[in-house]
């Protein structure tokens, strides 16, 4: 059996990857010296959940979407947009930032960059990310799926997540970074 050539949409799905394994390891770091400074990590049972179902996703794209499947350019630069303001929120949160709930006692929260005017940027992002990937290559039933699996999930986390920040206090200093 043959194995199909590698293409354009393939070559976006393995970017994509290579982006989130990266950002995996940074994440990582983070949360080990977090964790080393004292932080605690709450909500830990709902993360396998997480990692599921964008590995899924992005296995999913991969193995349904055709390697000659058409591209829609809109919204691919709209992916491409979603992708700068997930490099927004990497980088106002520094250090602190991570794909767990990791939050460190006494730091104050992040009340600049995106988070000046949506508590859960990086929340928004990713729901735009799953809906408009798929739809980048015609696969409509995916962001449909990906988005009724993404929904439950993240307001289960958000909660979770506000309960764990609730007793910070908020700090609107330039130089306030924490999660």
């Amino acid at each position: 059996m043959e194995t199909p050539p590698l293409g354009w949409p393939h070559v976006i799905l393995l970017l994509v990857a290579a982006q989130r394994l990266g950002e995996l390891v940074v994440a990582q770091r983070n949360t080990r010296r977090l964790l080393a400074e004292g932080a605690q990590e709450v909500g830990a049972g709902h993360y396998p959940l997480f990692v599921g179902l964008h590995a899924g996703w992005l296995a999913l794209l991969f193995a349904v979407v055709p390697a000659d499947a058409p591209i829609n350019g809109w919204l691919l630069a709209l992916f491409v947009l979603l992708q700068a303001g997930r490099v927004w929120v990497i980088a106002t949160l520094g250090r602190f930032w991570t794909t767990r709930i990791v939050t460190l006692p006494g730091a104050p929260l992040v009340r600049r960059g995106p988070f000046r005017w949506v508590r859960h940027p990086n929340y928004l992002v990713v729901a735009g990310e799953l809906a408009v990937l798929p739809l980048v290559f015609g696969a409509w039933w995916i962001a449909v799926l990906a988005t009724l699996l993404n929904v439950p999930l993240t307001l289960h986390r958000i909660r979770v997540e506000d309960g764990a920040l609730s007793g910070r206090r908020a700090l609107r200093s330039a130089g306030s970074t924490a999660s």
